[in-house]
């Protein structure tokens, strides 16, 4: 019998990391992470030789590492190794021992096959369609590529590293204009030479997911700002850290301590990329290497999105009645459509997590219905939810909570994303649930949607909502608690 657990391990040039998970019918559970700094790129000398001391600490990760996999079917094991293994003449010394206590050889990545699962690693776990550019800061190399729904187009892999940089630029602690302005001018002498491969290519998005955007992510986080990521936050936090003048003195909000060792190198890096791409925000993906490695063995999710997995698999869970999902996903579809061109800020991310909420908005029910968008918002917080990022997640459970009844102001007020574009995928939620509440695919509104600046405007058949006066009561209550938060919801008849 075939196991369900599957193992991911990276070899990177900053941390080494395994990823354990389970599939549970179209699902991925995560089960189990585990980090080690082992920081292998700060034991290369200046012949790319790694000293003794890296590779030790190497070898009792793979030891930790090995406990874990024992259990394992080695069909469903992946271990690589990247940037550092690959510019390392003496790598072979510490593949041989850890292929030997491993019990099973590891994978070297070229560059460009690197580059390349990280695209699908992102491609993956995004629900973004079209082209997307995408960066990635490892210890010592970074990955541009670019490439379409889920195949990556081009794909290159530079020997610039946040922890070499941090070798070469930061030795000596010290956070100065002039340490910034070097490393910044030096990667931009690698980075500028491969810029003109990717301008013939069109992109919609650029998306980036390695420590380095982590870490400023979980600063607008901490900042209850959305996790986008503009080159104005760059330049700001690179001046903050200027201010500090030494590693020793860095205290950044929300930025935590194990990121600080190279958190400075890295923001050189990517302030490169951004100035040489030309690039004005970024988005922060949910997936990498390892997820592409994992979601590549996985035998259930070729060309399949992993977002769409997760809704389906919590619908199943949870035992959510998916026509109905439907029919409310159909009606807000509509009202989305008609709203969307007169409202800007409304875009392709809004109506993912609307028709998201449309399909788990009564996930709640199957512990009671009382309260059963409570219920529903706190198993979406408190779930892993594979293919969304921390924003959408939270939205998604605002909201659920937010279906029905009073809308609390205070809630609004603390979501990442901003307030305008969450009271428009509000309103259009509730109305699409009041429109489908008898439960009857015969029994939809045709419906005639107009949308202006902050108004919904619904056109009905006189006699349909003559025949439903219970809708047509609650029409008229959600006109006046959208008023409150200056929308309109007009109500006109054929």
């Amino acid at each position: 019998m075939s196991s369900p657990l599957y193992a991911v391990i990276d070899l990177g040039s900053n941390s080494f990391h395994m990823l354990i998970t389970r599939q549970l019918a179209d699902s991925v559970q995560i089960v189990d992470k585990v980090k080690r700094k082992v920081r292998l790129a700060s034991g290369l000398d200046k012949n790319n030789n790694l000293s003794a001391k890296s590779i030790a600490r190497g070898l009792e990760c793979m030891r930790f590492f090995a406990e874990r996999l024992q259990d394992f079917p080695k069909q469903n094991i992946r271990i690589v190794a990247t940037a550092t293994l690959r510019l390392a003449n003496n790598r072979d010394t510490f593949l041989q021992q850890a292929n030997q206590i491993l019990g099973q050889n590891i994978t070297l990545l070229s560059g460009e096959e690197e580059a390349k699962t990280i695209y699908k690693g992102v491609a993956y776990t995004s629900n973004i369609l079209g082209n997307k550019l995408i960066f990635d800061i490892g210890g010592a190399s970074t990955e541009i590529i670019i490439g379409e729904n889920i195949d990556p187009i081009k794909a290159v892999s530079l020997d610039i590293g946040c922890v070499t940089f941090n070798q070469a630029f930061f030795a000596t602690g010290e956070l100065t204009q002039a340490a910034f302005s070097q490393a910044i001018a030096h990667a931009k002498t690698q980075i500028t030479p491969v810029v003109k491969d990717y301008q013939d290519i069109e992109h919609q998005v650029v998306l980036g997911g390695s420590g380095t955007m982590q870490a400023l992510a979980e600063m607008l986080m901490y900042a209850k700002q959305p996790t986008l990521i503009d080159y104005d936050f760059l330049i700001q936090t690179k001046q903050q850290l200027i201010d500090c003048k030494s590693f020793d003195n860095i205290a950044l909000d929300g930025l935590v301590g194990e990121r600080i060792p190279v958190f400075a190198s890295g923001l050189c890096i990517l302030i490169a990329l951004f100035e040489s791409f030309q690039v004005d925000r970024l988005h922060l993906s949910s997936g990498a290497l390892r997820e592409g490695l994992l979601y590549d063995m996985l035998p259930t999710t070729k060309n399949v999105d992993i977002a769409t997995l997760t809704i389906n698999s919590m619908m199943s869970k949870y035992h959510v009645e998916q026509d109905h999902g439907a029919r409310v996903l159909y009606l807000a579809k509509q009202l989305f459509d008609a709203y969307a061109p007169t409202n800007a800020q409304l875009g392709q991310q809004d109506a993912f997590i609307l028709g998201a909420a449309c399909q788990l908005h009564e996930i709640g029910l199957l512990i009671e219905y009382k309260q059963h968008q409570h219920h529903g918002a706190y198993i979406i917080e408190h779930s892993q939810m594979p293919g969304f990022n921390q924003s959408e997640k939270q939205t998604l459970a605002m909201l659920v909570q937010q279906q029905k009844d009073s809308i609390k102001k205070g809630v609004l007020d603390n979501q990442l994303l901003p307030k305008t574009r969450c009271l428009a995928m509000l309103m259009i939620l509730r109305v699409a649930i009041i429109l489908a509440s008898r439960r009857q695919q015969d029994q939809l509104p045709i419906l005639k949607v107009s949308g202006e600046n902050k108004m919904l405007v619904l056109m009905f058949d006189v006699d349909w909502l003559s025949a439903h006066p219970l809708i047509k009561d609650e029409l008229s209550r959600e006109i006046k608690e959208l008023a409150k938060f200056d929308l309109t919801l007009t109500i006109k008849l054929s």
